[in-house]
């Protein structure tokens, strides 16, 4: 794939792609709790892709989303400005641990603003991919759509 710029718009090859490395990453979920596995994964500008997958605590409130994980591993990386796209699936954990259902299911509001961070510091909107553990139903979304007046690097000054 070719770089993808802020104002491309991902072809359906990249939000299917985007959407089965979402599913092989919450087949790593740690997700004793609410049973629920949520896979992410992030198109960055250079076609690659960071995964992510939920990891649960005893101690509820440390928690964190797949989301949440897939953008810290990019940062990490130094790479936090070259998101340009995100798919996230999420089902109901089997027995076998693996996520099911054909509902797509979309960020949560802190995983919206986790990554409109992102979004702002790599000055566009991201696209957003939203499918189910199971099945082809792929629903589209821009960030600005799902966290309309965001607030974020901008409003403080930060490019």
């Amino acid at each position: 794939m070719t770089e993808v710029s802020g104002t491309d718009i991902v072809d359906r090859d990249d939000a299917v792609r985007l959407i089965a490395a979402a599913r092989a990453a919450a087949r790593h979920a740690h997700a004793p709790y609410s049973r629920f596995a949520v896979g992410a994964a992030l198109l960055m500008r250079d076609g690659s892709l960071i995964t992510g997958a939920n990891v649960e605590n005893a101690s509820y409130g440390l928690s964190l989303c797949a989301e949440t994980v897939a953008v810290a591993t990019a940062s990490a990386a130094g790479r936090l400005r070259e998101v340009v796209a995100v798919g996230v699936i999420g089902g109901a954990m089997d027995a076998a641990g693996q996520a099911t259902g054909t509902t797509p299911v979309s960020p949560c509001g802190r995983c919206r603003q986790v990554l409109n961070e992102a979004a702002q510091l790599g000055g566009r909107d991201l696209a957003v991919y939203c499918g189910a553990a199971e099945g082809d139903a792929i629903a589209r979304y821009r960030l600005s759509e799902l966290l309309p007046d965001a607030f974020g690097p901008a409003d403080l000054g930060i490019r």
